[in-house]
């Protein structure tokens, strides 16, 4: 089988297909995209002579499946929390997975439905805007899928026109000052550092999860409505 019709990215969020692509399932869980390249658990078996086209478009069936997982990690967390809430950490610890990460993916994943994602933008792309209304959202993904831009390239938008260089542009979330004493702030940059998280966007993250956690609480309790 031709690696190079076998490797490909994903074209269509809303098409099903097998994480690895259509080759041969293996014993001892490997799965072949090809009868050349074979990832493994622990690795990625390549051959010595495999060709340059081969190597890069098995590149980009990887970074397929990387930043599809960080959407279905996302989704398998927010599915959990709707559907067991008594015992989806329980699921989490099975799992061996860290929960303040499947959190930061979860809130990203309750911001956009399925049909509001972009396939031909990365995760990431979307965490970039998901603090914004759903009309500024869809109008830096457009921009950012139109100009192809990188996330540093979005983010740098975003932040400019926050600035007031937007030119009439839908801006962010209105900013608003407050005032945290220094020990705190340091606290927070460490946390999110811990976590591989921008530092605001660890912050955003920490308090959406925060409210909504509170307002589920505020739900679960009778006669009590958020």
């Amino acid at each position: 089988m031709n690696a190079s019709s076998d490797v490909h990215p994903s074209r269509d969020v809303q098409r099903p297909s097998p994480v690895l692509g259509p080759g041969r399932q293996r014993s001892g869980g490997e799965a072949a995209w090809n009868t050349k390249v074979l990832t493994t658990r622990v690795g990625l078996q390549m051959p010595p002579d495999l060709s340059f086209e081969d190597w890069e478009q098995a590149g980009c069936r990887l970074s397929g499946v990387l930043d599809s997982s960080s959407w279905w990690l996302g989704d398998w967390l927010v599915y959990g929390k709707d559907h067991y809430v008594d015992r989806y950490q329980r699921g989490i610890r099975a799992a061996g997975l860290k929960y303040q990460t499947l959190r930061n993916y979860a809130w990203v994943a309750r911001r956009f439905v399925l049909s509001r994602r972009r396939a031909k933008l990365s995760f990431q792309h979307h965490a970039e805007v998901a603090s914004l209304t759903v009309d500024e959202q869809e109008w830096w993904l457009d921009r950012a899928e139109e100009m192809k831009w990188t996330t540093k390239q979005l983010r740098n938008s975003i932040r400019d026109a926050s600035d007031g260089g937007s030119g009439g542009q839908p801006r962010p979330a209105v900013t608003r000052r407050l005032v945290v004493p220094s020990h705190r702030i340091e606290s927070w940059r460490k946390a999110a550092l811990h976590a591989g998280i921008e530092f605001e966007k660890w912050v955003w993250a920490t308090l959406d999860n925060e409210a909504s956690r509170a307002l589920d609480d505020l739900e679960e309790q009778p006669g009590v409505r958020a």
